[in-house]
C-alpha cells in the first residue's frame, strides 16, 4: 500500500513511467553501481579515521587512528551525512556496471533504487550521469519491499531487483515474492564478509556474470 511508502518517495514514484508489458531491473546503487566502500576509505582517512574490516556494519568499524576506538553511533551518522554531501557524485563507477546497463537497457527498463538521502538525490543523479548510468532514480527510505512492489504491480513481464544488503532482499521476498533477486557486492573485501543473502535467488560476483543472467533469464522466459 502507498500508506506503507516514506511520503519523501511517493512524488518521486509519481512522476515515474513503467510500461508493465517490458522486463524491469531495479538497481541498487552503493556497492552494486558505484564503490561506495572505496570512496568512503579516502573520505575516513582525510578525517583521521579509518575501517578495520571486522564485520559487514559501519557502526562499530569506523575507528580514530588517534586510539583505534570506534566512534559512537550517532558519529556515524553525521559522519555519513557529511560523506554523501562531499563525494556522493564523486563515486567510482563499479567494473563493468555502466557498459552492462547500457547492454541490458535494449532488453529491459532500468530503474536506480538507492537508499541514499533525498536531500542528497541530486549528487546521486550526478555521479549517475558522469559514469553514463543515466537511468531514473529514486532516492529511497527505509526497507525497499514495499516500493519495489509498486513499480512491479501488475506487470507481465519478468522484474529483477539486484542488491548487496540482505534485509532488502527479505524485503522484496516479503513484499514483492514474484521479482528475481540478485544478490551483488561489488567490494571484494566486503563480500568476503558476507555469504549469499538468505532470500536472494543466487549470488553473482560481477557485472558480465548479472549481465548474462538476466539477459537468459529474460529469454527463457514466457511473458
Amino acid at each position: 500500500m502507498l500508506t506503507d511508502i516514506h511520503e519523501d518517495v511517493l512524488p518521486q514514484l509519481a512522476e515515474l513511467k513503467i510500461d508493465r508489458t517490458r522486463p524491469l531491473i531495479i538497481t541498487d546503487a552503493d556497492e552494486v553501481l558505484f564503490n561506495f566502500m572505496i570512496g568512503l576509505e579516502d573520505y575516513l582517512a582525510s578525517r583521521d579515521l579509518f575501517f578495520d574490516w571486522t564485520s559487514f556494519a559501519l557502526t562499530g568499524n569506523i575507528r580514530r587512528l588517534s586510539d583505534m576506538v570506534p566512534i559512537e553511533g550517532a558519529e556515524v551518522g553525521a559522519l555519513l551525512s557529511d560523506f554523501f554531501e562531499d563525494r556522493c557524485a564523486l563515486l567510482p563507477a563499479v567494473d563493468g556496471a555502466a557498459a552492462s546497463l547500457k547492454k541490458l537497457s535494449e532488453h529491459a527498463q532500468i530503474v536506480v533504487l538507492s537508499n541514499v538521502p533525498p536531500k542528497f538525490a541530486v549528487h546521486r543523479r550526478t555521479g549517475l550521469c558522469d559514469k553514463g548510468m543515466d537511468f531514473p532514480l529514486i532516492a529511497n527510505v527505509g526497507s525497499k519491499g514495499q516500493v519495489v512492489r509498486y513499480l512491479t504491480d501488475g506487470m507481465t513481464a519478468p522484474a529483477y531487483f539486484i542488491d548487496d544488503i540482505p534485509h532488502n532482499h527479505s524485503s522484496v521476498s516479503e513484499h514483492a515474492a514474484h521479482v528475481h533477486r540478485l544478490h551483488y557486492i561489488a567490494d571484494e573485501r566486503l563480500s568476503a564478509l558476507l555469504g549469499p543473502a538468505e532470500h536472494s535467488h543466487t549470488r553473482l560476483y560481477n557485472w558480465p556474470e548479472i549481465e548474462a543472467h538476466i539477459i537468459h533469464h529474460i529469454e527463457a522466459s514466457v511473458f
